[in-house]
């Protein structure tokens, strides 16, 4: 049994991947819910709708977001009527959100990511990170914005000062299936905004030094492939690089995967983690895609 800690867009390319190489009924995918709000009047939760889509093979890989092939008639009609949104949201994708604000109404948000699913016929399971809402600022010299006001209404361009955001308790099942795993997988996403609001739950640190614990760095050299992960570290004045990323995970990693491009850091990583996997991590394809995750599993005793 493995389980992946994702959130954004980095570690869904991989588990696009993994689910073809791994039995995708002996994967646990715990998902980032700090972004998780409402907008039109429907609950948006993007993190887990990319996995529910990935693993549906659904997902439209062009931008990570939404379903593939869909239309955007409703987005398109609210903007005549004067009321736009802040997120594009396609009329396939509208339809799987209605439903779990629906769901919401009677269960809690673990369960209506499970009747999903179910519905969607993935046959591994999918837990947000908490069932309670959370949230998410991002201090910035123009002050304090909102997740989506600063990644789509500003394009991360302003400066970043600081994040914060709100302590929750892990969904039922968290702890659980971490204790349960032969490995833990952290994906390759923003280890700020995505992973790090997953390892501050209670119990979770506790839990990664029970089992095996490899990450794949989302930065190379002294950038990060996609997304503001690198503007947020420095706000945190974390080194960004793979070592940066190695430190914020040191207590309880076993095994930093790197690029190939990060061969001369090695022996640096080697002082902060016991195990260095150099490969590439570009997945612009999906042969890297499963070549990664192959990586990956082989390097797990």
């Amino acid at each position: 049994m493995i389980t992946v800690f994702s959130g954004g867009t980095g570690t869904p390319k991989l588990l696009q991947g993994l689910k073809e190489i791994v039995d995708p009924s002996e994967l646990t995918i715990i998902v980032n819910t700090l972004e998780n709000n409402y907008f039109s009047g429907i609950y948006v939760s993007a993190d887990v709708d990319t996995v529910l889509y990935t693993m549906a093979d659904m997902i439209n890989d062009e931008f990570w977001y939404g379903v593939k092939g869909d239309t955007f008639i409703t987005h398109e009609r609210l903007k005549e009527l004067g009321c736009p949104e802040l997120l594009r949201i396609g009329d396939i994708d509208r339809a799987t959100k209605i439903q779990k604000t629906q769901l919401m109404e009677k269960y809690n948000l673990s369960k209506a990511i499970e009747i999903q699913a179910t519905n969607m016929g993935i046959k591994s399971k999918i837990i947000p990170m908490s069932d309670e809402q959370s949230d998410i600022k991002i201090i910035t010299d123009m002050g304090e914005l909102e997740f989506h006001d600063f990644l789509i209404k500003h394009q991360s361009e302003p400066e970043v000062l600081d994040i914060k955001f709100s302590n929750v308790s892990p969904a039922e099942g968290v702890i659980d299936a971490i204790k349960n795993s032969d490995a833990v997988i952290i994906g390759p996403s923003n280890p700020i905004t995505s992973i790090s609001p997953i390892l501050s739950l209670d119990g979770v640190k506790d839990a990664l030094n029970e089992t095996y614990v490899v990450a794949v760095s989302p930065i190379i050299g002294s950038d990060s492939v996609s997304g503001p992960a690198s503007k947020f570290m420095k706000a945190l004045n974390i080194d960004v690089s793979s070592i940066g990323v190695a430190s914020l995970y040191e207590d309880f990693l076993d095994n930093i995967v790197i690029d190939d491009k990060d061969i001369d850091k090695k022996q640096q990583l080697k002082q902060i983690v016991n195990k260095v996997t150099i490969t590439n991590t570009i997945m612009n394809n999906l042969g890297v895609k499963k070549n990664l995750a192959q990586t990956i599993i082989d390097s797990i005793p």
